[in-house]
């Protein structure tokens, strides 16, 4: 979803993009990542990929989002490094700091307390990624750079409930239920607590725009849309799109992970971040873009 939406912006501009698919390149494995970076002279590297997905998937796999995740930016980091490539961007993640922290959250506090369980592997990952790269923009004098975003959501995103994110999941799940004619959804826990997400083309263009003065960033940046909203609340704006007018059962046993994860992205907004996509607006994109996709399919 998000490299999708940064390489259409980049092409849009005149970049010259490169996306190889899992196919063309297994990014685990460094000889090959080094080779496809050094063949294609890439000059700089904004590094999307990673192995996510949401509270179902985290404790199902905890394993392979450590693993999967390790591997694949030991291998981009270290090819990039030996290339000596001036331009790194890499993406954290909101679930890097801690289960227990002030809000709004400031990178001061990342490795401060535990951890939330139900992502403690995909979070340990990132913060090593994350970590590995500002070492190395301090070390060796390189543009690199860290943005931790808030969750994301838009075209492209992974809408199966048992895998995807909160907003992606709750498409399909209200959007199902719709087609059905089931009269009630499930969400799980109580739905109070509350999530940031930003649409993901506003990262985009930010991105593309502003990449050329990456030494300005600091070593680590928040970036999100600066207000959070309750699970219960993406249901039911979800439910008014979609023209659901059933009722919403809440499983109790289920987990609900952290009460509030939001950024505090002052720094960003100092450095020309200003999202411009409200949720009702990005929520109907999304929509509209999955109804076509699934419909098509």
């Amino acid at each position: 979803m998000l490299g999708s939406a940064i390489a259409s912006s980049a092409s849009n501009v005149g970049w010259k993009t490169y996306v190889p698919s899992r196919e063309e390149l297994d990014l685990r494995e460094p000889s090959e990542t080094l080779a496809y970076l050094r063949d294609n002279r890439i000059e700089f590297v904004i590094h999307c990929a990673a192995k996510v997905g949401g509270i179902a998937a985290n404790i199902a796999s905890p394993a392979d989002f450590i693993l999967d995740n390790l591997r694949i930016d030991a291998s981009i980091i270290s090819s990039a490094r030996s290339l000596k490539i001036p331009k790194f961007i890499y993406f954290g993640s909101s679930c890097m700091y801690p289960k227990e922290t002030n809000q709004p959250m400031r990178v001061g506090q990342i490795l401060t307390s535990s951890l939330e369980a139900t992502n403690e592997g995909y979070a340990l990952s990132k913060i090593a990624g994350a970590k590995t790269v500002a070492a190395i923009a301090g070390q060796d004098s390189l543009d690199w750079r860290v943005l931790i975003p808030s969750n994301l959501y838009g075209p492209r995103d992974n809408f199966n409930p048992l895998t995807g994110h909160l907003v992606p999941s709750v498409i399909r799940k209200v959007y199902d239920a719709v087609e059905r004619r089931n009269q009630v959804v499930e969400i799980w826990g109580d739905g109070l607590a509350r999530r940031e997400f930003t649409f993901v083309g506003d990262i985009a263009s930010y991105i593309v725009g502003n990449i050329h003065n990456l030494s300005e960033w600091p070593l680590m940046m928040n970036i999100g849309f600066g207000v959070d909203y309750s699970v219960n609340e993406y249901y039911e704006l979800a439910a008014k799109i979609l023209g659901f007018s059933g009722q919403f059962h809440h499983d109790l046993k289920k987990p609900t992970g952290m009460s509030q994860k939001l950024l505090d992205s002052e720094v960003a907004r100092l450095h020309g971040w200003s999202p411009k996509t409200n949720l009702e607006s990005g929520l109907s994109t999304t929509i509209n873009w999955f109804k076509e996709y699934i419909e098509s399919e």
